[in-house]
C-alpha cells in the first residue's frame, strides 16, 4: 500500500463530519455512563447465525481480510461482506460517512494525523480493554489511540522505512555491513562511494509517482523531540522551522543536485525503483515496506535473500522509522444496532485471537503480537525490519495532527517551481488550514 498524506480536500471535507455526527442519533457515546468500553468478555467463536456485517476496504486491499472473514463465517455462522471504496480511499470514505452511510467495520490508518478525520469519538466504538489489546507489541500498542482512548484494532505491523540495497552493487563498491551508515550524512557519503566506484546510481528517486519523495526529508526529521511535535500541533512551531527547511535543502543540494540520484529522477516511478534496484542500475532505494511487497510478488525468498538487503537509518542513528497505513488498523462503527456492534467486537476478537496465527501465515507478514511467532519463510530484509521495529521512530504522519501533502510540494521543487523555503511554507500553509478546519487549538 502506498503511504500518502491524506489529501487536503479530504481533510477539510472530513472536518464537517462532526456536525453530521451530532445530528445522528447513533453518534453519541453509547451506554448510560457515556462509555461503550465496558463490555462483557467476548467469546470469539460464539454463534452469530443470521448476523450480517459490512466491511469497507480500499480497492487494492479488498482481499486483505479474506482469510479471517472465511474462517469467522465458518466458526460463527455470521456473514461479512466487503465493500471496496473507490480511490482515493482516504478522500471518499469521509465523504460517504458525512452523507450518513457507514459500515460495521473498516480498514483505516490508525495514526493521530488520519484517525481523527473519521471523527472517532462520535462515530466509533471504543476498544479499550479488549482481550487482544494487551497482546500487542509496544510500537503497535501506541497506534489507534486518540486522547487516551483506543479506537482501532491493530492487525498488521506498520510499514518500516529504511534502505533497500543491491548486494552486488555494494560488493562492487567494496561495501559491507560494517559500512552501514549511522546517520543521514553517512548515508549520503555511502551514496557517493557507490557513484564513484560503480556504474550504478546511488539512489533511485520516484518523482513521477511523487509520494516516495517524502522519505528523504522524513529521515532527517528524526532528531526532533516530542515537545517539538507537541508545539507544532499547538501552533507554536511551524514547518518553516530552519530544521525542516534545512532537511529539504540538503535533499535537493546534497543528493539530487550532487548527482546521487538516477538521471530521470523527475519522472522515475515506484515500479521503476524495484526494477532498477533488482538490475543493479541503482544501489539503494529509501522506501517503506510496500516496496518490498512488489519485489516479493515477483521473486522468491531465496532470490531476494541473495540479491537484496535492508538496513535502518535516521538522521543521527542507525534507527528505522515506522509508517502506519490503512491496512494496519480496523475500526468498528456505532450503528445503533447492539447485535451488529457486538458481532463487530467479536470479529476483532476472533481476528486477533484464535485466528491470528493462521492469518499472518496466510498473509506472510510479521506478527503484531510478541506471543505469536512471525511465520517462517520471510525474506531476510523482512526479518531485519521486524528486528528494527521495537526501536523505530514514527514518521510525521504518526506525530503531527495533520499530514500535509509534502510529496506534492517536493515535486514542485524538483521541477524548479519552488525553492526549499517555499516548499516548507506550502507545507505550513496546508497544515494550518486543515488544523483550523479541524478545530485544533492554536489555529
Amino acid at each position: 500500500m502506498k503511504r500518502r498524506a491524506l489529501p487536503a480536500l479530504a481533510l477539510i471535507c472530513a472536518a464537517g463530519l462532526a456536525a453530521t455526527a451530532c445530528s445522528d442519533p447513533t453518534a453519541g457515546d453509547s451506554g448510560s455512563d457515556g462509555s461503550d468500553a465496558k463490555q462483557a468478555a467476548v467469546n470469539p467463536t460464539a454463534r452469530l447465525d443470521g448476523v450480517k456485517l459490512t466491511m469497507w476496504t480500499a480497492q487494492n486491499t479488498v482481499n486483505a481480510p479474506e482469510q479471517v472473514i472465511d474462517a469467522f463465517e465458518k466458526a460463527t455462522g455470521a456473514q461479512v461482506d466487503t465493500q471496496a471504496i473507490p480511490d482515493l480511499y482516504e478522500q471518499n470514505v469521509p465523504t460517504k460517512l458525512a452523507s450518513g452511510d457507514r459500515p460495521d467495520l473498516m480498514f483505516w490508518q490508525p495514526s493521530i494525523s488520519t484517525l481523527p478525520f473519521i471523527q472517532p469519538k462520535q462515530n466509533l466504538l471504543t476498544l479499550d480493554g479488549e482481550p487482544w489489546e494487551a497482546k500487542l507489541g509496544g510500537t503497535e500498542r501506541s497506534l489507534g489511540v486518540i486522547d487516551g482512548k483506543r479506537y482501532a484494532a491493530i492487525v498488521t505491523s506498520p510499514a518500516m522505512l529504511g534502505v533497500y540495497y543491491n548486494k552486488d552493487v555494494f560488493k562492487q563498491a567494496g561495501l559491507s555491513e560494517k559500512d552501514f551508515p549511522k546517520s543521514y550524512d553517512e548515508l549520503l557519503a555511502l551514496g557517493r562511494t557507490v557513484v564513484d566506484k560503480t556504474d550504478a546510481a546511488a539512489f533511485y528517486e520516484a518523482g513521477g509517482d511523487k509520494w516516495p519523495l517524502q522519505w528523504q526529508m522524513q529521515v532527517q526529521l528524526t532528531d526532533l523531540d516530542r515537545q517539538w511535535w507537541a508545539d507544532l500541533n499547538a501552533g507554536k512551531k511551524k514547518w518553516t522551522d530552519p530544521v525542516v527547511v534545512g532537511a529539504i535543502k540538503k535533499y535537493k543540494e546534497k543528493l539530487l543536485d550532487a548527482g546521487l540520484a538516477q538521471k530521470n529522477y523527475r519522472t522515475g516511478t515506484f515500479t521503476g525503483q524495484a526494477d532498477a534496484l533488482w538490475k543493479g542500475d541503482a544501489g539503494m532505494v529509501l522506501n517503506v515496506t510496500s516496496f518490498q511487497s512488489q519485489l516479493q510478488a515477483k521473486y522468491s525468498t531465496a532470490e531476494l535473500d541473495k540479491k537484496i538487503g535492508w538496513f535502518p537509518v535516521a538522521n543521527s542513528s542507525a534507527t528505522g522509522l515506522y509508517s502506519p497505513d490503512q491496512t494496519n488498523g480496523v475500526v468498528a462503527f456505532k450503528t445503533g444496532d447492539d447485535k451488529r456492534q457486538n458481532a463487530a467486537r467479536q470479529f476483532l476478537a476472533f481476528w486477533l485471537g484464535p485466528d491470528y496465527p493462521d492469518y499472518i501465515k496466510a498473509m506472510k507478514i510479521p506478527s503484531v503480537q510478541p506471543s505469536v511467532p512471525t511465520p517462517d519463510g520471510l525474506p531476510e530484509a523482512s526479518k531485519a525490519q521486524v528486528a528494527a521495529l521495537p526501536k523505530a521512530i514514527g514518521v510525521f504522519q504518526a506525530k503531527a495532527i495533520v499530514a500535509p501533502d509534502t510529496h506534492l510540494y517536493l515535486a514542485d521543487m524538483i521541477f524548479g517551481k519552488k525553492s526549499p523555503q517555499q516548499v516548507a511554507q506550502a507545507i505550513q500553509d496546508q497544515f494550518a488550514q486543515v488544523a483550523k478546519a479541524q478545530g485544533a487549538p492554536g489555529f
